[in-house]
């Protein structure tokens, strides 16, 4: 099934997607908006454009575990986002995962402007790839 991310963002949301065979996580793309109304509108057309079946959102929860003021608002944006597209749509931990966008794109000596225009993409492929990997594990 065609699979699609969200790394939510206050002024910059991460995309990515992952193909049928649900094999590889791939960044999609970045939406620039600061609107809390504009948004959802946004990443259900992406959805839309994408075919996605499934749409996995990024959960920031805090390092112990516990879920603050910006979990909440995922959820939320979750919730506004399944009945705008219809399409199930799940939380996936993301703890760490800006971190390991931006020790990739440490590797890849991403720098400056277009550092900050993709580590947001990044991390949604990052969430994706973990949303997948635990699919994979479990129906070993």
């Amino acid at each position: 099934m065609i699979i699609m991310s969200v790394d939510l963002g206050k002024a910059r949301t991460g995309i990515a997607v992952c193909d049928k065979t649900e094999f590889l996580a791939s960044p999609y793309t970045v939406i620039f908006e600061k609107s809390p109304k504009v948004l959802p509108n946004k990443v259900a057309q992406a959805a839309e454009d994408v075919k996605a079946e499934l749409i996995v959102v990024g959960l920031p929860k805090n390092m112990d575990g516990s879920e603050g003021e910006s979990a909440q608002n995922a959820r939320a944006f979750a919730e506004t986002l399944r009945k705008l597209t219809g399409i199930e749509t799940v939380m996936q931990d993301e703890r760490g995962t800006t971190v390991t966008a931006h020790n990739f794109l440490n590797t890849t000596n991403t720098r400056g402007k277009k550092r900050k225009n993709v580590v947001d993409e990044v991390a949604a492929t990052i969430i994706l790839q973990d949303f997948l990997d635990s699919r994979k594990n479990a129906l070993k």
